[in-house]
């Protein structure tokens, strides 16, 4: 079952890098909602308020609900500025959803199988994580809070491509739509396992000619200093 999110924001009537520190240190996010068929209105929320959703995988691919003053706008999160070293949110944007409009959205991929896929279980292998999120297309109503990669039927050196996802009815990946079929997992022998090992025995004898010419030009050395003699 789906979760439903409401963020409480407020008009932000102030702006500039310093109005923004002032905010910072009051504990609030200074953001902004924008799309659809308004414009673009400054908002501010509660940080803590705002990190505990952001705690929830959900969140990130999820139909918002931002109540602004009293007024229920639908939304989604665009992008997070965050602190480079604190865990701190710097800004957010989100971007207003019609309900008859088709949007872009990352959703984040489950993968499960994985441990009892042949090329793990009797093969030897692993997998190999190549994708964590893919891009969908579809109207709101449609949009997934992620898509499931099944990995059991993967052998050693096979691979589930985007083409191979099961998606929801009326969901579109962006990558297919431009021809790009990239793989999501793969199921490899480990890099130890098929490396060869170095050839110690080619080495040495390639050093040998080496050596027999150093002793060859001392022996011609002598020669030169025994008719000097």
């Amino acid at each position: 079952m789906k979760e439903n999110f409401v963020v409480v924001a407020e008009v932000r009537n102030v702006h500039g890098k310093g109005a923004s520190r002032r905010l910072r240190r009051e504990g609030k996010v200074p953001a902004i909602i924008y799309g659809g068929k308004e414009d673009p209105q400054a908002i501010q929320v509660s940080h803590n308020e705002l990190m505990k959703h952001l705690k929830i995988e959900a969140f990130y691919s999820h139909i918002l609900s931002i109540d602004i003053a009293g007024k229920a706008e639908q939304a989604v999160l665009k992008d997070l500025h965050r602190h480079p070293v604190r865990e701190e949110v710097m800004h957010m944007d989100l971007q207003r959803v019609l309900a008859d409009v088709l949007l872009r959205m990352h959703v984040p991929l489950h993968f499960k199988g994985g441990d009892v896929a042949p090329g793990v279980k009797t093969g030897g292998g692993v997998v190999e994580h190549h994708l964590i999120q893919v891009e969908v297309e579809c109207l709101p109503k449609d949009l997934p809070e992620f898509l499931e990669v099944d990995l059991s039927a993967l052998n050693v050196n096979e691979a589930v491509h985007m083409s191979q996802l099961t998606l929801p009815a009326n969901v579109a990946l962006v990558e297919l739509k431009h021809g790009n079929d990239a793989s999501v997992a793969a199921v490899h022998l480990p890099r130890a396992a098929v490396e060869p090992e170095p050839v110690v025995a080619e080495a040495a004898t390639a050093e040998v000619p080496a050596t027999a010419q150093k002793v060859e030009a001392k022996g011609d050395e002598a020669k030169k200093d025994d008719k000097k003699k």
